[in-house]
C-alpha cells in the first residue's frame, strides 16, 4: 500500500516536486508551487481509469473515413456567430475565458436564451436564483433553459446524459471537481480531468460544450496549458470596464479564423452587437490625429491614432502609448526623426488608440508616423484620408496585406482618399484616391500635411 505524503504541484504547468519551492524547475515560473495531498501512484492509476472508460476502437485508416459537410447552428448573436466562423459545430468544445465581471456570465446565458433548443446551465459559482435574477433583467427567461447548481463533474454529467441537451454551459471549469481525485477543485489535476471527461462526453453525443475559465493576474488563462490544447476553440472576452464596449477575440479556431473579432456593446438589457465602427471619434481636423484600417481576423476596423508630441524641458524625453506596443513606438520615432526630419529626440510623445483597441497590424505605421508629424508641425492632415503602410528602419514604406479590403471598408465609411504604399498597385481598383509613398523623405513636404492649427506647439 502506497504511503500517504504530501506532494507539490505546479498550478501552471502541474509538474510535482517532493519538497516547497519558490520557482517551479519545470515552467521557471514563480509562486505557483502549492501543497497537494495524496501520492502521485494513487492519482495517475485513476486518472487511467477515469479516461478510459469509452470502449476500445480499431483504427481507421485515413481513406476510409467518411467526411460530409459540417453543418453550422447559429447562436442567435450575429457578432458570437463571425469569431466561431459562422455557428457552432456539433461537439465542438469552447472555452471563454476573461477578467471577473467582464460579461462572461451575460455573454453565455444570453448565448443560452438564443440557441434554439434545451440547454442544460451547469453553474459552480452562482445559485439557481442568482441566476434567474440575472435572466430577468436581460430579459433572457427561455423555458428551454435548465439550471443546474453542482460542482461534481460526474453528477453534472449525469444529468447530461438524461436530459441530453443541444448545448451544455459550464461555469466555470475551475470550480469544478472530481471525486475519484484527491486533490482540491481548481487545482491542475482536477481542470484537467473534469475538462476531459466533458470534452470526451462533447465529442461522444456530438452536444456543443461552452467552458467558462477564469484568468490569471497577468491575463492569461488559468489551470494547465493542456486545457486550451484540448478544447476546439479558446475565446477571449477582453474590455474595460469603465468603457461599454466588449471585445470577443478567437484566439485558437479549429472551425473558424483564428484571431477574429467580434465587438458587443454593454447595456442595461446586456450585450449587443456593436453597430457601425465603434472605435474611429468622428470630429473636426485637429493637429496629431490619423485614422487607418487595422485586420483582426477577416475583420477590417478603422481606428483613429491619436499623438501629441510636448517639449521634455530638463527631463529625459519619455514615449508613453496606449493601445499600441511601446518599443514600437519608439522604433517609429526614430525612424520619423532620422529618415522624415521630425524632431523628436528632445520631446515627449504620447500616443492612443481611440477606443481602447489594442492595434498589432504593422499597417497602423504610417498613420502613426503621420499623427506624430501633424502633432510636432501643429498642421493637420488631409480630411477624411486614411494611412497605411508598415514602416522600415529605412523609411520605407511597405505593403500591407488585404488591401483592397481595408480600402472597401474606408469608402464604406465616408473616406475619400488613402495614403498607401506605391508596391502592389499595378491593377488595383480602388473606391479611394490613392497616394502612392514609397519612404518618409521629406516628410514636412507631404501633400498631406494641410495648413496650421492652434493650439499645437509647432516649429
Amino acid at each position: 500500500m502506497a504511503r500517504t505524503s504530501s506532494t507539490y504541484e505546479c498550478t501552471a504547468c502541474g509538474a510535482r516536486f517532493p519538497q516547497p519551492m519558490g520557482k517551479c524547475g519545470a515552467c521557471g515560473t514563480f509562486g505557483t508551487i502549492e501543497e497537494v495531498r495524496g501520492t502521485l501512484r494513487k492519482d495517475l492509476a485513476r486518472a487511467r481509469s477515469a479516461f478510459s472508460e469509452s470502449s476500445y476502437q480499431d483504427p481507421i485508416p485515413l481513406l476510409e473515413v467518411e467526411i460530409s459537410d459540417t453543418s453550422r447552428a447559429p447562436t442567435g448573436l450575429p457578432e458570437l456567430d463571425r469569431v466561431l466562423g459562422g455557428g457552432v459545430v456539433p461537439g465542438m468544445v469552447v472555452l471563454l475565458g476573461g477578467e471577473p465581471g467582464i460579461g462572461k456570465s451575460t455573454l453565455v446565458l444570453q448565448w443560452a436564451a438564443t440557441c434554439g433548443g434545451d440547454v442544460l446551465y451547469a453553474s459552480g459559482e452562482e445559485s439557481e436564483r442568482q441566476i434567474k435574477l440575472r435572466a430577468r433583467r436581460l430579459g433572457a427567461e427561455h423555458p428551454g433553459i435548465h439550471l443546474f447548481a453542482e460542482t461534481d463533474v460526474r453528477r453534472i454529467l449525469e444529468a447530461a446524459a438524461r436530459m441530453k441537451p443541444a448545448l451544455l454551459l459550464v461555469d466555470s471549469i475551475q470550480t469544478l471537481f472530481d471525486p475519484e481525485f484527491e486533490s482540491a477543485a481548481g487545482s491542475v489535476s482536477q481542470v484537467r480531468g473534469c475538462a476531459t471527461l466533458l470534452a470526451r462526453w462533447a465529442k461522444t453525443t456530438g452536444t456543443p460544450l461552452v467552458l467558462v475559465g477564469h484568468v490569471t493576474k497577468d491575463g492569461t488563462l488559468a489551470g494547465p496549458k493542456v486545457l486550451e490544447h484540448l478544447v476546439d476553440t479558446v475565446l477571449a472576452f477582453e474590455g474595460d470596464r469603465h468603457h461599454h464596449h466588449r471585445l470577443l477575440r478567437a484566439l485558437k479556431n479549429r472551425f473558424g479564423a483564428a484571431f477574429e473579432l467580434g465587438v458587443f456593446a454593454m447595456t442595461e438589457r446586456g450585450l449587443v452587437g456593436a453597430e457601425g465602427n465603434p472605435f474611429f471619434l468622428e470630429s473636426e481636423p485637429r493637429p496629431g490625429c490619423a485614422a487607418t484600417v487595422v485586420l483582426s481576423g477577416t475583420r477590417p476596423v478603422i481606428v483613429e491614432i491619436q499623438a501629441l508630441v510636448a517639449s521634455a524641458g530638463l527631463g529625459i524625453p519619455r514615449r508613453t502609448a496606449l493601445g499600441i506596443d511601446g518599443q514600437r513606438l519608439a522604433m517609429l520615432c526614430a525612424v520619423a526623426e532620422r529618415r522624415g526630419g521630425v524632431q523628436l529626440h528632445d520631446r515627449d510623445v504620447y500616443l492612443n488608440v481611440a477606443g481602447g483597441l489594442e492595434v498589432e497590424d504593422p499597417a497602423a505605421d504610417l498613420a502613426v508616423i503621420a499623427a506624430l508629424a501633424s502633432s510636432a508641425t501643429g498642421r493637420v492632415l488631409a480630411p477624411r484620408c486614411l494611412f497605411l503602410g508598415e514602416v522600415g528602419l529605412t523609411g520605407e514604406v511597405r505593403p500591407v496585406s488585404q488591401l483592397p479590403l481595408r480600402l472597401q471598408e474606408g469608402a464604406r465609411l465616408g473616406f475619400q482618399a488613402a495614403a498607401v504604399p506605391r508596391l502592389g498597385l499595378e491593377g488595383l481598383s480602388s473606391p479611394l484616391e490613392l497616394h502612392p509613398e514609397t519612404g518618409m523623405e521629406r516628410l514636412r513636404a507631404k501633400a498631406w500635411l494641410m495648413g496650421r492649427a492652434g493650439g499645437e506647439e509647432a516649429d
